[in-house]
């Protein structure tokens, strides 16, 4: 008896319990929609705190859709821009929004003429001091992409991204473009860069105008080749900054998804010149500014050691 008088105690305490917590909650479905509203908009990023995406595209509908569904779920995202290359044919923007609703706004930018580096302009949409550039091929998990712009936080002045590469001199003074290597601790320091390449980095809004000024010249060699806008957006920032163009971030999980196209377009990079139109571009681009402005750097920033040197026996 004595035992059950102390489970029906329990019992009457539990409901009691239960009754308190239940006072608590909101009284109907629309008081807690109101609440989950006030919480989302206390985290909703501003301009100040944010980042715009932007992406170019060519011929890859269904690539592009499915990037801009997994970058949706980015926290600090402003907004995204995609510059539309399909001359001549619409945007799938009634497409995007029967797929919604979507928590961030996504603007298609019909272009004119299919240039590489129109991803470049000085677009009025970004309002945000932070521009998230990305290839339409590219996909990197959100935990890397917040980490790399708290990253660029600390050096908004410069390329913050995931893929390095760098300038190599020869014995006759001509350089060449070559590619980068983490190297095993046993070899010293690893290897250095000299370059971030721009299909997957964040850097400061004002570098798109500062590219607009640009001396024609070098507007026509990324014409003319289809190629090097993100050699030149390194020249620029290198000889602004009179330091290294960028800083390397060690992604964790960043993957080219190309191959899932259903068009079969592939990218620009698999042309058998485009090595040699790199190497083109940075001894035109050395002409032009009448000096080699860019600088090595071999510091990488990892989520597992901040910062270290480049390394880790792999490739990037």
């Amino acid at each position: 008896m004595k035992m059950r008088r102390v489970t029906c105690a329990l019992v009457l305490i539990l409901l009691f319990l239960l009754g308190a917590l239940a006072a608590l909650l909101p009284s109907g479905n629309e008081d807690l929609v109101r609440g989950i509203q006030r919480r989302i908009s206390r985290y909703s990023s501003s301009p100040q705190d944010s980042f715009t995406l932007i992406m170019q595209t060519y011929n890859r509908t269904d690539l592009l859709l499915k990037m801009l569904n997994h970058y949706q779920a980015m926290p600090q995202l402003h907004r995204v821009v995609v510059v539309w290359n399909n001359v001549g044919q619409d945007p799938p923007q009634e497409l995007w929004e029967s797929l919604g609703p979507h928590p961030v706004p996504v603007i298609f930018k019909k272009q004119s003429v299919n240039l590489m580096r129109n991803r470049l302009q000085n677009l009025p949409e970004v309002e945000t001091k932070a521009v998230l550039m990305m290839d339409d091929d590219t996909l990197i998990s959100a935990h890397d992409i917040s980490f790399a712009f708290s990253v660029w936080q600390l050096f908004p002045s410069q390329i913050v991204g995931f893929v390095p590469r760098k300038h190599v001199t020869s014995s006759s003074g001509i350089f060449s473009y070559g590619s980068f290597e983490l190297q095993a601790p046993d070899t010293g320091r690893g290897d250095k860069y000299s370059m971030i390449l721009i299909g997957a980095a964040f850097f400061h809004k004002d570098y798109l105008r500062l590219f607009q000024e640009l001396p024609r010249s070098i507007h026509e060699m990324i014409d003319q080749t289809q190629n090097c806008d993100d050699i030149a957006m390194n020249f620029l920032v290198a000889n602004h900054t009179g330091m290294s163009s960028g800083v390397l971030v060690k992604p964790i999980d960043m993957r080219n998804v190309e191959k899932d196209a259903e068009s079969g377009y592939t990218g620009m990079w698999h042309r058998a010149e485009h090595l040699l139109q790199r190497s083109y571009c940075l001894n035109k681009l050395t002409g032009i500014y009448g000096k080699m402005p860019l600088v090595y750097s071999s510091v990488m920033i990892s989520q597992f050691g901040f910062p270290n040197y480049a390394n880790h026996k792999s490739k990037i």
